[in-house]
């Protein structure tokens, strides 16, 4: 296969993304001068033209020679005026017409700009926007102003869409004025030495600009190196520039601090691209063309040791900084500045500072390749062939970020097929069909009208840019084939490479990885912690608070305070309790003993959070109230000189300003909570340290002031006397609430409104809302620009609409509800637009999207007030409550504006609307000024959303007793529901649940009595069934529903409903089991007396079965038991009033969750580590600090003994208890510190085992 080993391929493909900031650039000069009315005839040249009056010439703005503008022959996109402008000027305008008196205008068009009338580029307004917009009839004028201008030689004007009854017709004028340069050519093997005047060097600063365009895709702009491996490096890497500066730190800090900073993309495009580099101290700024990298570096960066020369185009002697592969600089400078000083001048002049290595030119010389560009998967390129009979052969450079595409198709006559060169997945591949006879054409592409479908790929056809194409060594003239005398084409740009980096700028936000093809580019947000299109909306709530209102449970959750905004989230833990309490962690929670400081040698402990200090503030500026219990022990060690009363210790917060109060919240100067509260051991002081007392003691204090928190570090210096000795303990940082989540506003009129400054989401934007109303329609928020806008409106009862412009003409988005908004619940709202897709989400209904426009403007540009609840034209406003509205995750303080707004309040109520539903089983949700609060006083249940179920284990023989009686009497002044069960009230219904765990039979487990001698009792059989007995009327034989189906006692949980309404009962068994039952016993239950669980004392009066249970009692788990609004485990063991309730026995809290078998100590309620509301005893000093280490020395005393008196097992036990305790108490040390053994010891604390029943167990 000699044919296809010949052939040659050759490629370039370029795939690179990269960071950058779009700025624009104006003239502070006046360059503003008509180029072309003074331009020769022979200046103007055209694709074509209609007739000699028709010619380019004729294109003169405002001109009425000829026939009035240039026309071409045939009206098509291929189709161009040019402008020679004699040399390169600055061009800052450009201004259109149509043909004079006729309907021939060009409606919009391209604009390129070249140095040599060869190798276009094309001008571009916004980073995405390709086009200009014509004429919209023949004689006015439209006038655009460029921003960046252009510097370039030829000018040419390609129009895309003209007058549909008409044909193109141009007349047109730039705008500039002259421009000069000083250009170097460097050959690949030369470079500029630059040696500098050494009075005037400045370590800590340089500024370095230049221009350059070049061919080669790497290269070396610019080296400075030092004796000791410092250096700042320019270089062309990839097609993409990197600035590298190491920082010889190395001495101070072992770790040289290396920049590196990369900006664009395809810059070996024969094109002018600039650079600036601006170095103050530990500030670097790098800008190439219009994009900007800003460097601040940490740690000390502000000195460079450098040496007295630089080099541009290439390292002349690299020297031991340049670790790195490289190549001289291969192209054009110009305008070379280093600190003011202009480099090129300086050679020009043959100046002794600068040398010129190799050979060195003073003009730019323009390589002639010709490149050309597939603008689409239909684009083709058809060349004739003329091969030898053993040699196909063709060469060509590409460049496309697509992965897949045809490159090349060679038709064999002999057979139905041919050669294909085909990119697959970014690699590529030939494919050849049997041998057969010579290919007569080869193409780029794939034309469907001449070769059908042979060379059809289901890759799609190419897009991208090809070069230097050659076949059988001879080079294809592509300017022949753009003038129809060579080859034929269809939807190509030739002499042009109009590939764009769509991920330069990087609208990836968030650490998001951008991936492009050929006309779009795409976000992989994955472990960002974001979502959408740009990776811009946070997948984390931002506050407790907030989690907290989505029925989340106690845990660890990741916090987003700012949400869409710079700041990343972190990991903390969220306590919920009736407020959600946030728990920020640090790295200093053990105790730390401090001996051996003065003034002149302090002590500086530091605290690291597990959130960054701007994370940290995002956080505190949300909470209602934050707290931080830090704790001072000493002995003979003050916090305030008695000399002088200077500070000897002192606390840093997040101002970083010293603080000298412990206690309180306001910052009271060196008080400590004893001096507030005046309980200090020496009244003479304000703390008990600075009593200077030979003994332990501590000024502990919780710190609540905001703005002061966290504590940061602390700063110990009076522990060098004899005997002197200090120790510390920082709890974490405690915060509850988010006053933003609850900050609201109420509109009382369609005319009012709240307003803000101008909303600025120029590439990405998201908004954020909560509103209720009753209303039918209403403005939610309004911003304008002069054409751009955004709106969110509930356009009716069941549509919320999102509206906006960003330069592309008006779009909308809706999502329509199955169900009404209007019904006076929260709802809530999120927009999103970026430069990709706009969206709108209601609620938990589907979102909806809209694709912006290919191409299009990506700018939201607004300049009026932002508008809340209405318009600037005070029509069709908003009726009903906005809450927690946020714009790119900053929240607007609705609340304050509103209190000086006529017809807005702040504040809205009626939360429980639409938040009661997380009350649960039976809890009731009471309305509180900033949101809710579930009121669990008559369930079973506990927690924030009476969710937390209350169990208890029973022992042989124990019983709670509940007594409606005596109930009576404590209630009955009350408005307590319980309040209704007194001696006369005769029950006609009643509602009982529970869940119960056991293995005894029999077993009483419910018993309900009255004073008629009427009973309920709720049994386990001997046989193991469950049994429901009814006795309503005392002459007659109780009512017995009897469930035999299984043995309920058999260690698992199972769970009871029975609902009672007169004579028929409904029971529920474990959700699955349900009976209706018509009772002939009675329909009241007259004068109910007790409820008992567990054993019973008296058995007179009652059946035998229910008596034979009732002496057995209950041995085992019973839950949530509630008769009624009436619960008595909840009465028994959380009492929150006094209650009629007596416990015998041994009756413990647990959990009847945990697996069958577990005994009674296991099952043991503990302390969630986040507990955070114990207290610290004063008056013993280090008592609570070291309770632990005495736990310790007791936990190892009764292992000593327990090995020598009984067995290893309960030992074991042991210290099983002491690590549950351990890891779930919050206040306490995590671990045992040995400063906390020191300072027992000195105490003489011999603390025998804590008995608490929550931690040991013998």
């Amino acid at each position: 296969m000699r044919s296809v080993t010949g052939a040659v391929l050759k490629m370039l493909l370029l795939l690179s993304t990269q960071n950058w900031n779009r700025v624009e650039a104006g003239n502070s000069y006046d360059c503003d001068e008509p180029l072309v009315s003074a331009l020769p005839r022979a200046s103007f040249s055209s694709s074509s033209e209609l007739s000699s009056s028709h010619g380019p010439a004729f294109a003169r703005l405002n001109r009425r020679d000829g026939a009035g503008g240039w026309s071409p022959l045939v009206s098509n996109k291929y189709q161009w005026l040019q402008i020679d402008l004699g040399e390169r000027m600055e061009v800052t305008a450009v201004a259109t017409q149509g043909g004079y008196g006729s309907s021939n205008w060009v409606t919009s068009y391209l604009l390129m700009f070249s140095d040599s009338g060869r190798n276009w580029k094309q001008y571009r307004q916004e980073d995405s926007i390709w086009g200009f917009s014509g004429n919209a009839n023949a004689d006015s004028v439209v006038y655009y102003r460029l921003q960046p201008s252009i510097k370039a030689r030829f000018l040419r004007f390609i129009p895309l869409e003209w007058n549909p009854k008409g044909r193109i017709g141009m007349r047109m004028e730039v705008f500039g004025c002259a421009y000069r340069s000083e250009v170097v050519d460097l050959d690949g093997k030369s470079s500029l030495l630059y040696r500098f005047d050494q009075k005037s060097l400045s370590p800590v600063k340089d500024i370095i600009s230049l221009k350059f365009k070049t061919v080669r895709s790497d290269g070396i702009l610019l080296h400075r190196e030092g004796p000791s491996g410092d250096h700042i490096t320019l270089q062309l890497r990839g097609g993409k520039l990197f600035l590298l500066i190491n920082s010889g730190e190395a001495k101070l800090t072992s770790i040289p601090v290396l920049v590196n900073l990369t900006l664009g993309s395809l810059l070996d495009d024969q094109h002018w691209h600039s650079v600036l580099i601006q170095r103050l101290g530990k500030q670097v700024n790098f800008t190439v063309d219009e994009h900007r990298r800003h460097f601040h570096a940490q740690g000390e960066f502000n000195y460079l040791d450098l040496g007295y020369e630089i080099s541009f185009g290439g390292i002349p002697a690299p020297g031991k900084s340049v670790s790195f592969p490289h190549k001289n600089f291969h192209g054009c400078l110009e305008n070379l500045y280093y600190n003011g000083v202009d480099i090129i001048d300086l050679a020009k002049q043959q100046s002794p500072q600068v040398i010129a290595l190799g050979n060195v030119s003073f003009s730019c010389s323009q390589p002639q390749s010709t490149p050309v560009t597939f603008l689409s998967s239909r684009s083709y390129l058809a060349l004739p062939g003329s091969f030898e009979e053993d040699e196909v052969s063709a060469t060509f450079q590409f460049r496309t970020w697509n992965k897949a595409g045809l490159l090349l198709f060679s038709e064999l006559q002999l057979v139905s097929g041919g050669l294909l060169l085909i990119l697959n997945d970014g690699k590529l591949k030939l494919n050849l069909y049997q041998p057969g006879k010579l290919p007569t054409d080869i193409t780029a592409g794939c034309p469907d009208i001449s070769f059908g479908s042979k060379c059809k790929s289901p890759l799609g056809g190419f897009q991208g840019c090809m070069r230097r194409i050659s076949i059988s060594d001879k080079v294809v003239d592509l300017l022949s084939v753009q003038q129809g005398t060579f080859g034929n084409f269809s939807d190509l740009q030739i002499d042009s490479c109009g590939i764009s980096d769509r991920c330069l700028p990087n609208y990836c936000e968030h650490g998001g990885e951008c991936s492009q093809s050929w006309s779009s580019f795409h976000c992989n947000c994955s472990n960002t912690g974001y979502r959408g299109a740009t990776c811009h909306n946070s997948i984390y709530e931002q506050s407790c608070e907030a989690y907290k209102h989505r029925g989340n449970a106690s845990g660890f959750y990741y916090i987003d305070a700012d949400g869409s905004g710079p700041l990343g989230p972190f990991l903390l833990y969220c306590n919920m309790t009736e407020t959600a309490w946030t728990i920020i962690q640090h790295n200093g929670s053990d105790l730390t003993r401090v001996r051996n400081t003065n003034p002149g040698n302090p002590y500086t402990g530091v605290f690291q959070y597990v959130a960054s200090m701007e994370q940290l503030q995002a956080t505190l500026t949300r909470a209602e109230h934050c707290e931080q219990d830090l704790t001072y022990y000493c002995k003979k060690s003050r916090l305030v000189s008695k000399e002088d009363g200077a500070p000897l210790s002192w606390w840093i917060g997040r101002t970083n300003e010293t603080q000298t109060y412990w206690g309180g919240p306001l910052p009271n100067s060196q008080k400590c909570t004893c001096g507030l509260e005046g309980n200090c051991i020496d009244s003479q002081y304000y703390c008990n340290c600075d009593a200077d007392r030979n003994e332990w003691t501590n000024d502990t204090g919780l710190l609540s002031y905001k703005e002061h928190l966290p504590v940061t570090k602390i700063v110990i210096s009076d522990t060098g006397r004899p005997h002197s000795e200090a120790a510390y303990k920082l709890g974490p940082l405690l915060c509850w609430g988010d006053k933003l989540f609850w900050n609201s506003a109420s509109f009382d009129t369609e005319a009012s409104y709240l307003h803000f400054p101008t909303f600025h989401g120029e590439l990405s934007a998201d908004v954020s809302f909560f509103f209720k109303t009753t209303a039918s329609s209403g403005v939610f928020l309004e911003n304008l620009g002069i054409t751009d806008f955004i709106r969110i409106e509930l356009r009716s009862p069941t549509v919320v609409t999102f509206s906006f412009d960003v330069g592309n003409g008006p779009f909308e988005i809706s999502v329509q509800s199955p169900t009404h908004f209007n019904d006076n619940q929260w709802h809530h709202v999120r927009v999103e637009r970026n430069v990709k897709e706009a969206s709108l989400q209601v609620d938990q209904l589907p979102p909806k999207t809209q694709p912006a426009p290919a191409d299009g403007h990506v700018l939201l540009q607004l300049n009026s007030q932002l508008f809340v609840g209405g318009t600037a034209t005070r029509q069709r406003g908003f009726l009903g409550c906005i809450r927690a509205l946020q714009l790119n995750g900053m929240t607007l303080d609705l609340e304050e504006r509103a209190q000086v707004t006529p017809e807005v309040q702040p504040g809205c109520r009626g939360h429980c609307s639409s938040y009661g539903k997380l009350c649960r089983n039976g809890g009731k949700c009471r309305e509180r000024p900033s949101g809710f609060l579930c009121d669990c006083t008559f369930s079973a249940y506990t927690g924030p959303f009476c969710s937390n179920e209350i169990s208890a284990y029973f022992e042989s023989g124990s019983s709670v007793i509940y007594s409606f009686q005596d109930n009576y009497f404590l209630s009955k002044n009350s408005s307590s529901h319980a309040a209704s069960f007194h001696g006369d009230m005769k029950l006609s219904r009643e509602t009982i649940k529970f869940s119960f765990r056991t293995t005894r039979t029999p077993s009483l487990l419910l018993f309900v009595s009255s004073s008629y001698k009427e009973y309920l009792s709720v049994i386990i059989a001997k046989n193991g069934s469950l049994q429901i007995r009814y006795k309503l009327n005392r002459y007659q034989e109780p009512d017995v529903v009897n469930f035999d189906f299984k043995n309920m006692a058999d260690g698992q949980l199972h769970h009871v409903e029975i609902n009672r309404e007169g004579g028929v009962a409904f029971v529920e068994i474990d959700e699955d089991t349900r009976r209706q039952v018509h009772l002939s016993s009675g329909r009241e239950f007259s004068a109910v007396k007790f409820l008992v669980l567990g054993r019973i004392s008296e058995h007179s009066d009652i059946d035998q079965e229910t008596a034979l249970a009732g002496a057995q009692g209950f041995t085992g788990c019973l839950s949530a038991v509630q008769l009624s609004h009436v619960a008595p485990l909840k009465a028994a063991l959380h009492p929150s009033h006094p209650a009629p309730v007596t416990v015998t026995g041994h009756v413990t809290e647990s959990s009847c969750v945990a697996q069958a078998g577990t005994d009674a100590t296991s099952r043991e309620r503990t302390h969630s580590f986040a507990d955070h509301s114990g207290t610290i005893d004063d008056k013993e000093p280090l008592a609570n600090a070291i309770k632990s280490d005495s736990a310790v020395i007791g936990g190892l005393i009764a292992v000593v003994i327990f090995i020598l008196l009984c067995i290893t097992a309960i030992a074991v036990r042991i210290y099983q208890q002491k690590r549950l305790y351990k890891r779930n108490e919050a206040k306490r040390s995590e671990n045992v510190d040995s400063a906390e053994a020191v300072l027992k010891s000195e105490l003489n604390i011999q603390n025998a085992v804590n008995e608490n029943q929550k931690e040991y167990f013998f």
